[in-house]
């Protein structure tokens, strides 16, 4: 594993809702519309019907095979060469119509959400994985349905967790007519890992493997897994994790608050950032990533 350079100043908190308290009060900044914690990820009452029509299609089509059927159609990562920039640029055209939070394009996102990161004075790696961690959805404009793309992670091959959500529209999915998929295991061993577990198809894996040659460890996992809410929110499937997986877990959730709260309706200055990160870019990564 790559030396992260980290400090004690910049390790994960044992408190996760106190670390999560702190970013929110500073985030969205001063002039911006301030929302209450219970105000983001609002799935009961969701500001777009489109969210419940993605999560409807997610929770019906990503089964066991399917998810194996995308990672062999996709992580030979032989659909197109490009800088990590003109990735995002490549992504500005498209709204996640999974995400009942923000309507901005996704490069603005990704800069509000490394911009904070960098604004707590965190490792540059850590910044760069707050700049890369949605580049994934590429994948929409390489012709992928949203559903396979954007929207919460959950492991497939296994019993689906109520604590996933929107919950109910997993009676659709055929995968729960199987029985050797009906019990918490599935096909795996109880601690196998996180690494021997198929998640849905979607944005996070793909981005993990296009980067995983380049960035520390704990920025890799942020990557992979930052959808995975039933997990790192909800504590769900802590029986297929390791040791090895509830350890870097703390940096997902350290990750997470930057994600979802730096979200706000004042786009940043995409120009005056672009050297920053373009200079960032050229530190850990090619001047062109396989995608």
């Amino acid at each position: 594993m790559a030396n992260t350079g980290s400090t004690d100043a910049h390790s994960p908190l044992d408190g996760f809702d106190e670390w999560e308290s702190d970013v929110l009060k500073r985030y969205p900044d001063e002039g911006t519309t301030h929302k209450a914690r219970d105000q983001f990820r609002n799935y009961a009452e969701p500001p777009r019907e489109t969210v419940r029509e993605f999560y409807r299609l997610n929770h019906t089509l990503q089964t066991f095979d399917f998810v194996l059927a995308k990672k062999r159609e996709f992580l030979s990562l032989d659909k197109k060469r490009m800088s990590a920039w003109e990735a995002a640029e490549f992504l500005n055209t498209l709204v996640d119509e999974s995400d009942p939070d923000t309507d901005l394009s996704q490069l603005q996102h990704l800069l509000q959400t490394s911009e904070a990161i960098r604004s707590d004075g965190h490792p540059d790696w850590f910044v760069l994985a707050g700049f890369l961690h949605d580049l994934g959805k590429v994948l929409s404009l390489f012709g992928e349905p949203q559903w396979a793309v954007v929207g919460d992670t959950f492991p497939v091959g296994c019993r689906f967790s109520e604590r996933i959500v929107y919950p109910e529209f997993f009676k659709h999915n055929p995968d729960s007519r199987e029985p050797r998929y009906q019990t918490p295991t599935g096909v795996y061993d109880e601690g196998c890992g996180l690494d021997a577990v198929h998640l849905s198809w979607g944005h996070d894996e793909y981005i993990y493997h296009v980067v995983r040659e380049y960035l520390p460890e704990e920025a890799l996992y942020m990557l992979r897994y930052h959808s995975f809410y039933a997990a790192h929110r909800e504590g769900a499937y802590a029986h297929l994790m390791n040791e090895h997986d509830r350890e870097m877990f703390r940096w997902v959730r350290r990750f997470n608050p930057y994600d979802l709260y730096s979200k706000s309706p004042v786009p940043p200055d995409v120009e005056a950032l672009r050297p920053y990160y373009e200079d960032l870019i050229a530190k850990y990564l090619p001047a062109k990533l396989r995608f």
